[in-house]
């Protein structure tokens, strides 16, 4: 079953007792359940005792904000601890997952370029939230390379030298990349409503085969971030890619920018993960300054 406080806190939020509860694949981060409740509602459960108490209700906004831009389905928050909750928890709507149909990969691609084009009011958002259990600061700001600079890599950066994870020659191009994003974050664009951790983990199939996303780590940034995500670690087919381009075409050079924007989640990689990661992180700012 559950813990007690995690079984009390559902209780008292949906007024239901958690008559069932089953163990669910939910990622590295928390623990994740499958749930029914006595009125036989079957739900989705994340908790993580000890989280930092923001976590979850920032979380319960961006799938509201995602949502908001009617272009793909996110699942319904159902209920979410409040920030002075004793235990952090977020009860959603339960994906039933099923095959993939025909038209999924253009309906993905086609999706993703209508929720970017939702926009958002400015760089950045009018709450932080996170990344993994990393904080992501989204202070405001109306030029796209400040944003990206003072709020995605430099804090990203200092947090990884100061725990020793980057050598000094990965350092100095890091440096020389944030002393030159001007020029390397291309033509002016307005701000997308982003995913923000768009890999192949958070897509997912729902009952009826048409695309889903979960656990977003939303900003209003460059449309081209969710998509450099994407192209990272797998999991999208090319033919994404495609629809979305003729959804919405990218601006030229994008395939030079793809190391700049695949910079941001290697750098979390990195520190979530340890070093492992760091020699991604020296080969893309290597491939931006040596280019």
């Amino acid at each position: 079953m559950l813990p007690g406080d995690v079984d009390a806190a559902i209780r008292a939020a949906t007024g239901q007792a958690v008559a069932q509860a089953s163990a669910i694949g939910g990622g590295d981060i928390n623990e994740a359940r499958r749930v029914v409740l006595a009125d036989g509602r079957a739900l989705f459960l994340k908790f993580h005792p000890g989280c930092d108490p923001e976590m979850f209700p920032a979380e319960a906004r961006g799938l509201r904000w995602l949502a908001d831009a009617g272009a793909l389905r996110v699942p319904d928050v159902v209920a979410v601890s409040s920030a002075t909750s004793s235990v952090g928890f977020l009860l959603l709507e339960l994906l039933e997952s099923a095959p993939r149909t025909r038209g999924f990969d253009e309906a993905l691609g086609q999706g993703l370029a209508a929720m970017h084009r939702a926009g958002a009011d400015t760089f950045g958002l009018d709450h932080d939230n996170f990344i993994g259990r990393l904080t992501q600061s989204n202070s405001q700001d109306a030029r796209w390379p400040t944003f990206y600079r003072d709020r995605r890599l430099a804090p990203q950066i200092a947090q990884a030298a100061a725990r020793g994870l980057l050598d000094d020659r990965t350092r100095r191009a890091l440096d020389d990349v944030l002393g030159n994003l001007d020029g390397l974050c291309g033509p002016a664009e307005p701000p997308a409503r982003l995913h923000g951790d768009l890999w192949g983990g958070n897509l997912h199939v729902s009952a009826d085969g048409e695309p889903a996303l979960i656990d977003p780590a939303v900003y209003g940034g460059h449309r081209e971030v969710d998509l450099a995500m994407m192209r990272l670690f797998g999991g999208f087919e090319d033919r994404v890619f495609e629809a979305y381009a003729e959804s919405w075409p990218l601006a030229d050079g994008w395939r030079e920018r793809v190391p700049l924007y695949q910079l941001y989640p290697l750098l979390v990689h990195v520190n979530l993960f340890g070093g492992a990661y760091a020699g991604n992180v020296a080969r893309a700012a290597a491939a931006l300054i040596y280019r």
